[in-house]
């Protein structure tokens, strides 16, 4: 049997710039997310998340290789790697495929239920005890939910048109998947980050990504390099744009969860919502309803219940 790897030693840092790593590593997700949303749009979510992290695994070589690494993982590190970039495949894929069918802004706000989720799974995962807080905060992201779907179908006169009907709830439905997804990421990703690099978390999870997702493209229909959607030069410069700032996003979170505990820094995927909502309104010309506001104002209570149970 394998021996679990010995944690990464690291210099003694300042916490603060654990936190100014992760809030930069959010934004530039949601700089990201931007992209990916204009290139799913246009090609499909299965080819852009393809042909995303094969660029993405070409950089991140380069990068690997530049910092000196030579040895690949193996043995439980390599295993918790094949398990989160498979978790991660999962959740992009339909995280992207309701984010192409949804406003950012909802979208995140939507997203902010995963560390109530993430409560429930240590419960089943690690054998956790669930409390009142617990229950309280699952009742108060779900309603936050609630609100938002019925603001995106209109029916509490919210921004958008009632027609929008079965696209709104195929939407909604993904990313509350992905959001179950995410949550289990939130796991994975503090014990990820404590016994690999960040060089080599960013090159594996691209390449195991992008695995899974070459096996679909077939199946999928994916536009190929030939294909009339990938010849515009726009197309192949925001699919390189987004595999720079994932992987400059996904540096910057497991350098910070490494020196810092997830419950720290949990609390910062908030920032996302107003990264969402600028991204959007810049570039896709989103609005942010009341509904959407309202929503992710429950949705962020019940969160701080969970940081709260936490802390405690």
């Amino acid at each position: 049997m394998a021996s679990t790897p010995a944690p990464l030693t690291v210099a003694p840092r300042a916490p603060l710039l654990a936190f100014v790593a992760c809030a930069g590593g959010m934004m530039f997700f949601g700089a990201m997310d931007s992209a990916m949303k204009a290139v799913t749009i246009d090609i499909g979510v299965i080819a852009a998340l393809f042909w995303r992290c094969l660029i993405g695994s070409a950089l991140a070589g380069a990068l690997f290789w530049w910092k000196g690494n030579r040895r690949l993982p193996r043995g439980a590190a390599l295993r918790l790697h094949l398990l989160r970039g498979t978790v991660v495949a999962g959740m992009a894929v339909l995280f992207f495929w309701g984010l192409a069918r949804t406003p950012m802004a909802e979208t995140v706000a939507i997203t902010f239920i995963a560390p109530i989720i993430a409560l429930f799974l240590a419960a089943v995962l690690l054998k956790e005890r669930i409390g009142r807080g617990a229950v309280l905060a699952s009742v108060l992201g779900f309603g936050g939910v609630l609100v938002i779907a019925a603001g995106r179908l209109g029916w509490l006169g919210g921004e958008a048109a009632a027609s929008q009907g079965e696209a709104g709830w195929q939407g909604i439905a993904a990313i509350m998947a992905s959001a179950v997804l995410y949550a289990w990421n939130l796991i994975l990703q503090r014990q990820q980050a404590q016994i690999a690099s960040p060089q080599e978390i960013v090159l594996v999870q691209n390449v195991i990504m992008g695995f899974w997702f070459g096996l679909a493209m077939p199946f999928a229909g994916a536009a190929m390099p030939g294909d009339a959607a990938m010849a515009a030069p726009i197309g192949w410069g925001l699919l390189t744009l987004a595999a720079m700032l994932a992987i400059l996003s996904l540096s910057l979170l497991s350098w910070a969860y490494a020196r810092a505990e997830a419950q720290a820094l949990v609390p910062l995927e908030y920032s996302m919502f107003i990264w969402g909502a600028l991204f959007g309104w810049l570039i896709f010309n989103e609005t942010i309803g009341w509904t959407t506001l309202a929503g992710a104002a429950l949705i962020v209570t019940g969160c701080w219940q969970v940081a709260r149970r936490q802390a405690s």
